[in-house]
């Protein structure tokens, strides 16, 4: 058990310190370098703007925004104590009779 554990721990540590090998060098400087990163992160955007476009349609048709303004007031329905309101706040006299 000790020889697959130190395996996999050797593993583990060679496998998370490889990547930064790869970032051990200066990158090179040209014109079409620059745009690299642009180009990653407008792809990314696509790509997950795609994907969250799927995923609301896809909620849309199954029915998971029907009534929203029905399901809107459910909270005011809760009734629990008021932590807010301090205690000198309602001994004023316009208080007296309870909630406005």
């Amino acid at each position: 058990m000790r020889r697959l554990l130190a395996f996999v721990a050797v593993w583990a540590v060679v496998a998370l310190t490889t990547p930064t090998l790869a970032f051990a060098h200066d990158a090179p400087e040209s014109k079409q370098s620059r745009w690299v990163m642009a180009d990653w992160m407008m792809d990314t955007f696509f790509i997950f703007a795609g994907l969250a476009m799927v995923a609301f349609l896809v909620s849309w048709k199954a029915g998971h925004f029907h009534e929203l303004d029905r399901l809107g007031g459910l909270p005011l329905l809760v009734e629990e104590e008021d932590y807010y309101t301090p205690e000198w706040a309602l001994e004023e006299e316009e208080w007296s009779d309870g909630n406005a």
